[in-house]
């Protein structure tokens, strides 16, 4: 479990790097990326809700997951203060960091719950993280002018994956309640991810059915891909 969760890091990490060569090489254009965001945002909200949720509804402890949950918000809140208080291209670099390391705890943390869980959360979070690679090289090239250098900085930013993905998959030896704990706060960073993140730098372009139709497509995806498996 341990090993196996770690080694599927290293697929959102490879996704990460694309994104990172992306914005090095040829960036997308602005509807382009709100459409694959909206699309992302989708699969990730599906992880969520079909992945997580249904096994804190029915297995969780009341307490384990309000702590868990509120710890999550603290947590997030905490991330868009810091990203706000630092400001510039350093700031958004960092909180970037930050939101890889929690993406390889959320991974970690689907294994726990089961093989296919981790599967479903690896596809979503590998979409989630080609754009956090996309926007947090953006960043380091304001600062860095060498292409090898940004790159090579964002690979090492990318390595929180498995760090992430190691500590999450800890939780499995731990007892019932603190995984409910571990699992609720899970639940709320990929919410915040959606909602926080990918959809709000989605909105920041005009929408047309088309772009707006590409989350529920993103939804219906991982939903399907789900009964697949």
């Amino acid at each position: 479990m341990l090993s196996g969760a770690v080694g599927y890091t290293l697929i959102p990490l490879a996704g990460l790097l694309l994104g990172a060569m992306a914005a090095v090489v040829r960036p997308p254009g602005p509807r382009a990326t709100s459409a694959i965001q909206h699309f992302a945002a989708g699969v990730v909200f599906a992880a969520a809700a079909s992945e997580i949720l249904p096994g804190l509804k029915h297995q969780g402890a009341a307490l384990p997951i309000a702590i868990g949950g509120a710890l999550g918000v603290a947590a997030m809140l905490l991330v868009k203060e810091a990203g706000r208080r630092a400001g510039g291209s350093a700031g958004l670099a960092a909180i970037g960091a930050v939101d890889i390391l929690i993406d390889g705890l959320v991974l970690g943390i689907g294994f726990v719950a089961g093989q296919q869980q981790g599967l479903l959360l690896t596809v979503a979070l590998t979409l989630e993280v080609v754009f956090l690679g996309l926007t947090t090289t953006l960043a380091l090239r304001e600062r860095i002018a060498s292409r090898v250098a940004v790159l090579s900085a964002a690979a090492g930013i990318g390595l929180l994956l498995p760090v992430g993905g190691f500590l999450g998959s800890l939780a499995g030896t731990l007892p019932r309640p603190y995984l409910d704990a571990f699992f609720a706060f899970g639940l709320v960073a990929l919410l915040y991810l959606v909602t926080e993140e990918l959809l709000v730098e989605a909105h920041e372009q005009p929408e047309t059915p088309a772009i707006t139709a590409a989350f529920f497509v993103g939804f219906l995806a991982l939903l399907v891909l789900e009964e697949a498996l």
